[in-house]
């Protein structure tokens, strides 16, 4: 039986939320934000629901440019050469902007503090929540992401162009084209099923797909600066996921994220992509338990 609470809206300065929270809302509140251009039905219902069984409040809600929260579209729109000359007149936001719209919708929501799971640039974003709102951040898992450290983290040559590709605008082309990204970034030892694209793209087309946005949000990925050295400054349970197969963000962006924050512990996950394939949600959700459970214990250690 599902646990959701059906897509609920949240103003957050002059961008609307559009949000979902699955379970009870006197449990344990866990954030989780979403990567690039992908709506938050890409954390999965069911994902959602085990995470559910473990105790958690989980909210997830679609980034500003995304899906059905505000669309920028008065907003500039960085060229493709200034993505990949890393303008800095290419952004018309940061990520730290973004991380901020999270931390609206926690207010919103009455939630004083939450423990966070960001996936690729949504772990960008959790790690600016855990740098800027520190007092609000019980806990942080960085799924697939990076430091922002140039050298790192970098995605084969070959996937340039699928990223910057002009995106289709009608329903069939989309779900198409969606199945051919994620057969290029995803999980080969674990590969996704003709029905799970059709429904997943399907579903996404439905909610809305915006290309300008996903340049938009590229365009705070390109311009941020390395994160590493502050990173070294976070003193909170951090737990890193990385895909051993992951040709978007090369595992050493895990392994440097990991090396920056003390005490970070790294999960390399065999086969993996810059996905999260079915087969491996019992093993993610263990490693987010976990690092929850490591909040109690280090007060303890404090006291």
């Amino acid at each position: 039986m599902s646990t959701a609470s059906g897509e609920q809206f949240a103003r957050v300065g002059q961008i609307k939320l559009c949000y979902e929270t699955f379970g009870s809302e006197s449990a344990q509140p866990l954030l989780l934000v979403m990567g690039l251009a992908s709506q938050m039905v890409m954390w999965d219902d069911e994902f959602c629901e085990q995470l559910v069984e473990r105790g958690f409040f989980v909210i997830r809600f679609d980034n500003r440019d995304v899906g059905r929260s505000t669309i920028l579209r008065e907003a500039h729109v960085p060229a493709r050469w200034q993505l990949l000359v890393r303008d800095k007149r290419a952004a018309a936001y940061s990520l730290d902007d973004m991380a901020v719209d999270a931390i609206g919708l926690l207010d919103e929501l009455g939630i004083d503090s939450a423990h966070v799971v960001g996936a690729s640039m949504g772990g960008m974003i959790a790690q600016l929540l855990a740098l800027n709102h520190t007092d609000r951040v019980r806990s942080l898992v960085s799924i697939m992401s990076s430091t922002g450290n140039r050298r790192v983290g970098r995605p084969a040559p070959r996937l340039i162009p699928l990223l910057l590709r002009r995106r289709a605008r009608d329903r069939e082309t989309y779900i198409s084209e969606f199945a051919l990204t994620f057969r290029a970034i995803g999980s080969q030892t674990y590969p996704h099923t003709d029905e799970w694209f059709a429904q997943m793209a399907g579903r996404c087309y439905d909610r809305g797909v915006h290309p300008s946005g996903a340049l938009r949000q590229l365009g705070a990925i390109t311009v941020a600066p390395d994160r590493t050295p502050r990173l070294r400054s976070l003193d909170l349970p951090t737990t890193v996921i990385h895909g051993s197969q992951d040709r978007l963000i090369n595992p050493s962006g895990g392994r440097a994220t990991a090396e920056a924050i003390p005490g970070a512990r790294l999960a390399l996950l065999d086969g993996m992509g810059h996905d999260m394939p079915p087969q491996l949600w019992p093993q993610i959700v263990d490693l987010i338990t976990v690092n929850t459970g490591r909040v109690e214990a280090l007060q303890e250690e404090k006291r």
